[in-house]
């Protein structure tokens, strides 16, 4: 229970913040909709009843109303499909308004620095995230939290009725209908949960993997693992199928367990109901209005049945969004520098998330504005988690840092499946045509997005499909160029391009950065050339810095690889 209420509790209060008003209006009209059909059932049991029991005698059939029972009942039908119709609407547009608002909520939460980075090497996580795990909280209020109090209700109100009839009556009634009609569903909850967990482990296991299939199977081919992921598939696929077959024989079971409780309750409240008419305690109709309000109070706790089963998704995913919806520390902005600098690193220390190795340490570091530094090293030296640091995109845990607004250029140019003029303004939204067009002549790409029929509409495919390497680099840097920041940090900004169209691509770079400071993590010597100085980092520490001029800095350039 404290799991369930640990985790449950930002998803209700996220749920309470968007739609407070929607979600108790519709759990409102979803117990007037039972209650109301529970006193329709009943009143035409004893109407019926009353009706042919007073027509034995024409005295009894003379003074009969007949007029207001009949009045009730349509009342109460009308009542009764007015709340159904008017239930569906407020609790399914009410919970359609949440889920929404969470699932951006969550978005933008996975839109944050360190949790893209995170993400970044298991993005099927983020997809299954968004879609299963968010679909699967509409249970919580559909499925799970109204049904339940409103088969309470019902429970009460049948129990406060025949209680009416017969005090231990409606006590045993009450009782055991409440007892059992919960207690089945939590034990079948109980055990679902489980396999609930399974199945969605299996089927998260079997979207990822046909993802990489379908992304990488050149690269499988290539390898020879294309039948081994083929199996993969298959064996996450049957995962699921046992997992899915587990639940079927929860579900069959609880059905199984609803029905002899069912005619328990039932065989039990005619028996009641006949000895108290026996005795003339109650009389015929209302006998049968007492029969018939037993009925009719067992249906809302089927309802349950779905809910039960629902229960152990709906409670991963809670467990897995939870942790995006609590309140988070506010994330500080980076220090400003001192006047004239770029920024300013003090005994830093960095840590990546889960890791108790530190990625910088020691790190001592300055740059005056408008300098340009490279910083060198093998890989996994920390030239990356360095920019990341000045980018605000990986926190410091000990040490000061203090540095202008960058822009991070990676070494990877994320393209997206939209128009060139898409992937543009996400650098700026508020870029005219005419800055738009500067920054592609600025990065040497105006004259082929000329070329192209559509222009700067020109859709573009998954990752850029449709340019060529060039292309979507010098796309990336005119997006760099669109971006009026003081810093700008470069990771390897030429990496994979040939050397005419890297050359151009950095004599574009330096000419656009003038004014500005340039940090630029790099291997190759063209990149690191255009730098003032030069920063060796190896095993997260700073070991020498240079100046141009100076031997070591012609020796730092003779360590790179070359152009």
């Amino acid at each position: 229970m404290s799991f369930f209420a640990a985790d449950i509790r930002p998803i209700l209060r996220h749920f309470l913040a968007e739609r407070r008003r929607a979600l108790l209006l519709g759990a409102m009209l979803s117990a007037a909709t039972v209650t109301a059909g529970i006193a329709l059932l009943g009143l035409s049991g004893w109407f019926i009843t009353a009706t042919s029991l007073a027509g034995l005698s024409a005295a009894a059939a003379m003074t009969f109303d007949v007029f207001a029972p009949a009045a009730g009942i349509r009342l109460l039908a009308i009542v009764r499909t007015a709340a159904r119709y008017g239930e569906r609407l407020a609790t399914h547009d009410a919970t359609l308004g949440v889920i929404a608002a969470l699932r951006e909520r969550l978005f933008r939460g996975f839109a944050e620095p360190r949790a893209a980075r995170a993400l970044l090497h298991r993005p099927a996580r983020l997809l299954f995230r968004l879609t299963a795990d968010i679909d699967a909280l509409d249970s919580l209020y559909l499925r799970i939290l109204v049904p339940a109090a409103v088969a309470i209700g019902a429970a009460l109100a049948a129990s406060v009725l025949l209680g009416l009839m017969h005090p231990l009556f409606g006590l045993c009634f009450g009782l055991f209908l409440a007892g059992a009609g919960l207690g089945l569903p939590l034990i079948a909850g109980r055990a679902a949960r489980r396999h609930a967990g399974r199945r969605a482990h299996g089927i998260e296991a079997l979207r990822s993997r046909t993802i990489d299939l379908i992304a990488g199977q050149t690269d499988l081919l290539m390898a020879g693992r294309l039948e081994a992921q083929r199996g993969a598939i298959a064996a996450a696929d049957s995962y699921a199928v046992r997992a899915d077959d587990r639940l079927n024989r929860i579900e069959t079971g609880l059905t199984f367990s609803f029905g002899i409780v069912s005619t328990l309750l039932l065989t039990g409240s005619l028996l009641a109901v006949a000895a108290l008419a026996e005795t003339k305690t109650i009389t015929a109709p209302v006998a049968a209005l007492g029969l018939l309000v037993a009925f009719t109070a067992v249906e809302p706790f089927a309802a349950l049945r779905r809910g039960a089963l629902e229960l152990g998704r709906t409670m991963l995913a809670a467990k897995r969004i939870a942790p995006r919806l609590a309140v988070a520390d506010v994330t500080e902005p980076l220090a400003t520098p001192l006047p004239g600098y770029a920024f300013s690193l003090a005994g830093v220390a960095a840590f990546h998330e889960n890791s108790a190795v530190p990625v910088l340490q020691g790190i001592d570091l300055v740059l005056k504005q408008g300098d340009r530094l490279a910083v060198i090293g093998g890989s996994g030296a920390g030239k990356s988690s360095l920019l990341a640091l000045l980018s605000h995109e990986l926190p410091a845990r000990t040490g000061y840092v203090a540095a202008m607004t960058a822009t991070l250029l990676t070494q990877r140019t994320e393209l997206f499946e939209d128009s060139l003029r898409g992937n543009l303004v996400l650098a700026n939204p508020d870029a005219t045509e005419a800055d738009l067009r500067e920054a592609l002549a600025a990065a040497g790409l105006l004259a082929d997005v000329e070329a192209m029929p559509r222009g700067l509409d020109t859709p573009l495919g998954e990752g850029g499909l449709g340019l060529s390497g060039g292309q979507s680099r010098r796309l990336a840097l005119a997006r760099l160029f669109l971006r009026d920041t003081p810093l700008w940090l470069l990771d390897e900004p030429t990496e994979g391009l040939d050397g005419a169209t890297a050359r151009d691509v950095l004599f574009r770079l330096s000419t656009m950065a003038r004014g500005r400071s340039l940090v630029i993590a790099t291997h190759i010597r063209r990149e690191a050339a255009i730098a003032d100085r030069i920063a060796i980092i190896e095993g997260g520490r700073i070991s020498e810095v240079s100046c141009r001029g100076e031997a070591a800095f012609e020796r730092a350039l003779g360590r790179l690889r070359p152009d």
